[in-house]
């Protein structure tokens, strides 16, 4: 493998991870309601915003403190302020709707996507903002040729690491069980003793939970933060989801990483396929014309089963 390769495949990996975060939270809603939540890519930009804006005020009050401690106090901020607005979004807006036509919560999705931005271009301004770069980002070389970052890794590994965790919790623990239980069948599970809506809330809120964690390394990777940065990424994992089959956190996670291979190494060939007729500008086509193919001739996704299967 040639060094130009082998660094598609790392710039892959890195941003397929952040696929795969986001993806895991459209996955977990729709294998218990049947629902795409498009709000939860704003669910990110909340997250990162509102890290961002912990930083600037600890930057201000206790500028000698450490990176990490500075950047461990902000995910302890943003987390719960973005799990406080999934649960939010499930107990006043999809709630009320769970027995409506499924035209009903996806229009809400969708309307609750633009409060969201909405909301925060009034907090936040519409201009982009500047993301500290707590972490190093002076590239290291491992090999001849081939760049990574110390950020790069962070996200690599603090992304295989939640996805294990969430793997176990769903697998191994008790609410992971009657999640698995509410998505075979609500009405069952409810006769059953299960509080459906107490897990439909845990899913939601563990959904937005990583989708703030996704949103920190998603700015931090490219260093900017601001209102509309969710949009992109919330598309990109929610194509990530259906290839991966929507509904399996295993097909999430591996339609992640999928995702973010065919863009890095799409990115990096593209001009020379096309002749310089395109460039790396046009990458996010590769998510769409995916989602296209994936829709035509697989609709299930790769693993083409839904979580609740493994019940």
């Amino acid at each position: 493998m040639d060094a130009e390769t082998l660094q598609q495949l790392i710039n892959g990996l890195v941003i397929g991870s952040v696929y795969a975060l986001i993806a895991l939270g459209y996955t977990m809603v729709y294998g218990i309601l049947g629902l795409i939540n498009f709000a939860h890519g704003d669910v990110l930009m909340v997250g990162a915003m509102t890290a961002l804006q912990t930083m600037l005020f600890l930057m201000g009050v206790a500028p000698g403190m450490s990176p990490v401690a500075m950047l461990t106090l902000a995910l302890l901020v943003a987390i719960p302020v973005s799990m406080l607005i999934g649960y939010t979004m499930e107990r006043l807006a999809y709630r009320r709707l769970r027995n409506a036509p499924r035209l009903a919560p996806l229009i809400t999705a969708i309307g609750m996507s633009f409060l969201l931005q909405t909301l925060a271009m009034i907090i936040w301004g519409r201009n982009y903002h500047t993301f500290p770069q707590l972490i190093s980002t002076t590239p290291l070389q491992p090999v001849e040729g081939v760049f990574v970052t110390p950020v790069q890794i962070v996200i690599i590994v603090v992304s295989a690491l939640l996805m294990i965790g969430l793997t176990l919790l769903v697998n191994r623990s008790r609410i992971g069980r009657a999640m698995r239980a509410t998505a075979e069948n609500h009405r069952t599970a409810s006769l059953m003793g299960v509080d459906t809506n107490a897990v439909i809330a845990f899913t939601f809120i563990i959904g937005a939970g990583l989708a703030a964690v996704a949103g920190v390394m998603y700015a931090s990777n490219y260093g900017i933060a601001h209102y509309g940065m969710g949009f992109m990424p919330g598309l990109k994992a929610f194509t990530a989801a259906v290839l991966g089959g929507i509904g399996n956190l295993g097909g999430a996670m591996l339609g992640g990483i999928v995702l973010g291979l065919v863009e890095s190494f799409g990115a990096g060939y593209i001009e020379r396929l096309t002749f310089g007729f395109l460039n790396s500008s046009y990458q996010d086509i590769f998510a769409f014309i995916i989602l296209g193919l994936v829709l035509i001739f697989r609709p299930t996704g790769l693993l083409g089963e839904r979580v609740s299967d493994r019940a």
